[in-house]
């Protein structure tokens, strides 16, 4: 038995020497590698984001550097002192948006990676990344590489000395086309109103000013970021984060009729001298579709072309222009301007248009298509629904000699622009409709002693009110338009969410953006 015992010892001794001879000898150099890797820990170096700057240079986003010395938080000015003098400090960005609100919905903000971006490795934990505008939409051009320095420490936690370093990579810089005065001014002008305004250069699509109100301020989020808070804000009533120029869609009303009148001349249903008799209304079965100009005065226009039509923006020639047309003309020309479709500007959200069909009706909304469809059609109400984006869009097809340009707001994005087939007598029509409409006699009153240089009549516009609330009378207001005649070198648009009629209540506000443009 003792020599069982000692057996079975002396099996265990050896067993011990080879495991201890394995670890030391054979594994040895692989856990003293692991030993030095436990003192050494990864410090985060952070990257600073790129800036966003306006057409001028102004930074519209910027990081702001801050540091941390002994647990306090330092300003830029305090930590470059302390890094002179070889204190160690903890080097941090806060993002700050010199607009605030009036240009929320063009820069975005920033926000924490949330646990399923983490997860699917788009992120790292509690990394700031880009919500909303050119934030998120160049989201990996501006947010650069963070580095790390390798810190050696001992069993107590504490630094003894620095190993390495992996030096971060900022972020790069955007220039965008956007005017910070001409932003400023058009948000001002919205003040506490719902709607959108976009400004921009006809010839190529840069984006000058896009505004949406109700907005909100994106600084917020450098100090208060969190889900609640983020929360609220989607819940909000007023739908502040709803960027109304390119993310929700509206009825235009009459400036619809901009397409309408175009298509019915590249038709043929109609020519430049094609008249049409104002009756004042037309009534069909129990219906009566009437011309703004009798509904409001009692008045009639007598015979109108279609350069008449756009001046005067006559509902009666737009019916029956509509009733020759058809709706499926009046759909495929519609798309040809991408009304249905995206505008392909550099944000985020952008939604698509909705151009009604016969076949949509019948089988959507299980009704047959009537006559009365297609008056509404043509005059820009009933089921038609665009954006503001898209609106100004197609403003500047007529401002460009037959172009439709994609939207830009970044300066490193490529000019977009393609010819839409027309004839270029049919575009001058509408051109000189447009003229007429901003003159004396046209729907545009207050734009009858605009000048420019000295100069009266350089503006062609279209006024535009868009029903959608027939019961209680309730309007959305659009109005676009461009400048000078000679050479239009920028275009606005206005839509004003349930707000009134396009020449009272949003005419007013281009002229005075338009002030503010040939001021500079």
């Amino acid at each position: 038995m003792i020599k069982l015992y000692r057996l079975v010892l002396l099996v265990c001794f050896v067993l011990f020497l080879l495991r201890l001879g394995y670890l030391t000898v054979i594994r040895g150099k692989y856990f003293r590698l692991q030993a030095e890797q436990n003192r050494v820990v990864k410090e985060k170096i952070n990257a600073a984001r790129g800036t966003i700057f306006d057409r001028g240079g102004e930074p519209l986003a910027i990081d702001d550097p801050y540091c941390l010395y002994q647990g306090q938080e330092k300003d830029r000015d305090q930590c470059l002192r302390l890094k002179s003098s070889g204190e160690k400090v903890d080097h941090f960005f806060r993002r700050y948006y010199s607009l605030g609100e009036a240009g929320a919905h063009i820069t975005g903000y920033l926000g924490q990676a949330t646990q399923a971006e983490v997860e699917a490795g788009q992120y790292q934990l509690d990394q700031l990344v880009g919500r909303g505008g050119i934030e998120e939409y160049y989201q990996p051009l501006l947010s650069g590489q963070d580095g790390y320095r390798l810190i050696e420490i001992n069993i107590k936690g504490e630094k003894i000395r620095e190993v390495g370093e992996v030096a971060p990579q900022d972020g790069k810089s955007i220039t965008l086309f956007i005017d910070s005065a001409i932003q400023k001014k058009a948000f001002e002008l919205l003040s506490d109103r719902f709607g959108a305004i976009v400004v921009s250069n006809p010839k190529n699509g840069e984006v000058l000013a896009l505004v949406s109100s109700p907005s909100f301020d994106p600084n917020f989020f450098t100090f208060n970021y969190n889900d609640g808070v983020v929360s609220d804000l989607l819940t909000d009533s007023k739908q502040p984060f709803l960027n109304r120029a390119i993310s929700a869609r509206f009825p235009p009303g009459s400036i619809f009729k901009l397409i309408s009148g175009l298509a019915g001349l590249e038709e043929k249903v109609i020519d430049g001298q094609t008249e049409i008799e104002d009756t004042g209304f037309i009534e069909i079965n129990d219906y009566r579709y009437t011309n703004w100009y009798y509904s409001q005065y009692g008045k009639k226009d007598q015979h109108v072309n279609i350069v008449e039509a756009i001046k005067r923006s006559n509902d009666i020639f737009f019916y029956r222009l509509g009733e020759k047309l058809g709706p499926n003309k009046m759909a495929d020309w519609s798309k040809k301007f991408f009304l249905n479709d995206l505008s392909g500007v550099d944000l985020p959200a952008e939604v698509f248009g909705f151009v009604p069909t016969v076949q949509w009706k019948e089988e959507i909304i299980g009704e047959p298509w009537f006559l009365g469809n297609s008056f509404h059609f043509a005059i820009g109400q009933g089921d038609l629904a665009i954006t503001p984006l898209t609106a100004n869009m197609m403003t500047n097809f007529f401002a460009n000699d037959g172009y439709l340009c994609q939207p830009r707001l970044a300066g490193n994005s490529q000019i977009n622009c393609q010819r839409i087939s027309s004839s270029k007598e049919n575009r001058e029509l509408i051109f000189k409709g447009m003229a007429a409409a901003c003159r004396s006699g046209g729907t545009a009153s207050v734009f009858f002693d605009f000048e420019i240089d000295g100069q009266k009549n350089q503006v062609a516009c279209k006024t535009g009110t868009a029903e959608f609330d027939i019961n209680n009378k309730r309007t959305h207001a659009w109005f676009t338009a461009f400048a000078p005649v000679e050479d239009p070198v920028v275009s606005v648009t206005v839509f004003l969410q349930d707000g009134g009629g396009g020449a009272k209540e949003a005419a007013p506000l281009a002229k005075i953006i338009l002030e503010k443009f040939f001021e500079n």
